[in-house]
C-alpha cells in the first residue's frame, strides 16, 4: 500500500472537502462496475479515503505513517512500551527474532486492528446508464430512475429491531461496543482494540430483531429517484447525486449515485462545443439572386436571408441558437452551411443563360 496523500492525489494540508472530491473523482474513474474500471486501484482509493476522511485516524497515520495509520494500535497505558527501543536493540543487536513468536504479536496486532477500524461500512456507491435525447440535451429535463437497490428499512428505521422491542446493552463489551486485548511480550505489552464481535459495535442490541429486515435495517427494494440533467451537458458527462446510492449499515452514510449521460445523436444537428451545425440546399438561382429560405433549428423554424452571390459551403451565423453552456456562461450559436444544387438536367435556353454567364467572367 503506498502513501494514503498520494493515492488521492492530495498533499498533506489538503482539506476534508478537497480529499472528498478527489476521492469521488478517482472512485467513480476506477469503480469495477464501470468499462476500464480497476477493483485492486478502487480499494485502494477507499481505503485511503476511509483513513483520511477520519480526523481520528489521519491523527494516527500522520504520526504513524502507512506501516501503523490502521492499525488500530495503542501504546500500553503503563508506559512499559516504546517501539524506538525495539529499533534500537534490532540496530545494535543485542537480542534475536527467535521463533514465530515475533511475527505472531504484530500479526495479532495489525490483523485485528485493520478489521477494528473499518466500523460500520458506508453503503455502495451505484452507476446507471442514461439516454437522453438531442433535444432534451438542449433544453434540459427531469428524468424518474426506478433503481433497485439497499435501502433503510421502513419499519424499523434503519435500527435492526423490531418495534417495540427493548435494548440490552451488550455483556461482552460491557456497552462500549469494543473489544481490547492486551499481549504481553519480551518487548512489552501490546493493546488492540477491536469491534465487538457480539453486537457489532453497537454496545448494545434488541432482544428481537426487524422481522422485515432481520435485524440489518436494510432491505433491497425498487426505488424512484427523480433527477435533473442540465441543459447543455455532453454525451459521456457525469451526475453525482450523493447519498443517493445504497444505505449503509445501521446509521452509516449512504453510498453516492453515479449517472452516466449518453446523448442520442439527431438526424439533421451536429453538436460542436456549444454550437449546433447543420446544412440547407438552396437552389442555384436563389444563390446567384438572392432571397430567403427555411432553416430548421433545434428551437424551431426560421426565415435565413441568402444574399445574392452566395457560394455553396458558405457558413451562416444565427446567434444565440445553439447548446446552452450547462454553467450558465452564454449559449452556443447555430451556423448553417449552405449547399448550391446544381441543375443536372438544362434546357436549350437554360444553357445559353449558363454560357452568357461564363463569357461575362463571372
Amino acid at each position: 500500500m503506498g502513501d494514503f496523500y498520494e493515492i488521492l492525489g492530495v498533499s498533506k494540508n489538503a482539506g476534508d472537502d478537497e480529499i472528498k472530491k478527489a476521492y469521488r473523482k478517482l472512485a467513480h474513474k476506477y469503480h469495477p462496475d464501470k468499462a476500464g474500471g480497476d477493483e485492486k486501484k478502487f480499494k485502494e482509493i477507499n481505503e485511503a479515503y476511509q483513513v483520511l476522511s477520519d480526523k481520528t485516524k489521519r491523527a494516527q497515520y500522520d504520526q504513524f505513517g502507512p506501516n501503523f495509520g490502521q492499525s488500530g494500535f495503542s501504546g500500553s497505558s503503563s508506559g512499559d512500551f516504546d517501539f524506538s527501543d525495539i529499533f534500537s536493540g534490532a540496530r545494535g543487536g543485542n537480542f534475536e527474532f527467535g521463533g514465530g513468536d515475533f511475527s505472531d504479536i504484530f500479526s495479532d496486532i495489525f490483523g485485528g486492528g485493520r478489521k477494528g477500524a473499518r466500523g460500520k461500512k458506508r453503503g455502495q456507491d451505484i452507476q446507471v446508464d442514461l439516454e437522453i435525447s438531442f433535444q432534451e440535451m438542449v433544453n434540459g429535463i427531469k428524468k424518474k430512475l426506478n433503481i433497485y437497490k439497499r435501502s433503510v428499512c421502513e419499519r424499523c428505521f434503519g435500527s435492526g429491531g423490531e418495534p417495540g422491542s427493548k435494548q440490552k446493552i451488550c455483556s461482552v463489551c460491557k456497552g462500549t461496543g469494543q473489544i481490547k486485548k492486551t499481549t504481553r511480550s519480551i518487548f512489552g505489552s501490546f493493546s488492540q482494540v477491536s469491534v465487538c464481535p457480539e453486537c457489532l459495535g453497537e454496545g448494545k442490541f434488541y432482544e428481537k430483531k426487524c422481522h422485515q429486515c432481520g435485524g440489518d435495517g436494510r432491505v433491497k427494494k425498487n426505488e424512484e429517484i427523480e433527477i435533473e440533467i442540465p441543459a447543455g451537458i455532453f454525451d459521456g458527462q457525469t451526475i453525482s447525486i450523493s447519498s443517493a446510492g445504497e444505505a449503509g449499515e445501521k446509521g452509516a452514510q449512504a453510498g453516492d449515485l453515479y449517472i452516466l449521460v449518453h446523448v442520442l445523436p439527431h438526424k439533421k444537428f451536429i453538436r460542436k462545443n456549444q454550437d449546433i451545425l447543420s446544412e440547407e440546399k438552396i437552389s442555384f438561382a436563389k444563390a446567384a439572386l438572392g432571397g430567403e429560405t427555411k432553416v430548421e433549428t433545434i428551437f424551431g423554424e426560421l426565415i435565413l436571408k441568402i444574399p445574392a452571390g452566395t457560394q455553396s459551403g458558405e457558413i451562416f451565423r444565427i446567434k444565440n441558437k445553439g447548446v446552452p453552456d450547462f454553467q450558465n456562461r452564454g449559449q452556443g450559436h447555430h451556423l448553417v452551411k449552405i449547399i448550391v444544387k446544381i441543375p443536372t438536367r438544362l434546357n436549350q435556353r437554360q444553357k445559353k443563360i449558363i454560357q452568357e454567364l461564363e463569357e461575362t467572367g463571372d
